[in-house]
């Protein structure tokens, strides 16, 4: 049984609609609008991922001279926030020794209360006065005071330290509270209106 011939303009049809679909695919292909900041040969990147790149771009120093300002604005910046952060007592921007719910307290403990140590500095005034005048009897009496001082802030200091450590146990026993007492007792030797962060209780409140 002899094979039926296939019509010679069958086959030059098929021939022609193979060669343009792949021209017609590179035609559509080429009408879409190419990202100039895409490298040759490779696919345009999407608008999102072309805006990042840009951004990212814009965002880099081109030069050490400007990497340096950028540097310095930015710890300019940070300070700034820093010192509205001591102020305020923002706990996000205060110096790592201030951050934390034990520093937080032991600042409380202090401000909550009159100690002997904040009063050092006018204290010391007076008394270095007196030990100026040349007259024996107030130089003695200067020197008389200059003792009482010193006396009274270390009992008062041992007791704070005593009393500051049993509540940090209590109320943080799972919170590190190194360096907590000598950070509470270096705060009482400040006035209260010059302590930073700025106290935020009032005397004679719960810390």
């Amino acid at each position: 049984m002899r094979p039926h011939p296939v019509p010679l303009g069958f086959v030059f049809r098929s021939r022609a609609k193979d060669e343009k679909a792949p021209a017609d695919k590179a035609l559509t292909d080429s009408k879409q609008p190419r990202d100039p900041q895409a490298p040759k040969g490779r696919p345009t990147p999407k608008r999102s991922e072309a805006q990042t790149q840009r951004r990212s771009v814009a965002n880099t120093p081109t030069s050490r001279k400007e990497a340096a300002k950028r540097g310095r604005d930015e710890r300019r910046a940070a300070l700034a926030k820093q010192r509205e952060a001591l102020a305020s007592g923002d706990e996000r921007y205060l110096p790592a020794r201030d951050k934390g719910p034990v520093r937080k307290f032991a600042r409380n403990f202090i401000d909550s209360r009159f100690s002997v140590a904040e009063f050092f500095l006018p204290l010391a005034v007076v008394i270095l006065v007196l030990s100026m005048v040349r007259i024996p009897q107030l130089q003695n009496i200067a020197l008389l005071l200059w003792l009482l001082v010193i006396v009274l802030i270390v009992v008062d200091s041992i007791g704070i330290a005593i009393r500051l450590k049993k509540q940090l146990k209590e109320r943080y026993p799972d919170e590190s509270k190194r360096g907590a007492v000598a950070y509470a007792l270096m705060r009482s030797l400040q006035m209260r209106r010059l302590r930073l962060p700025k106290p935020q209780v009032k005397r004679g409140e719960r810390p």
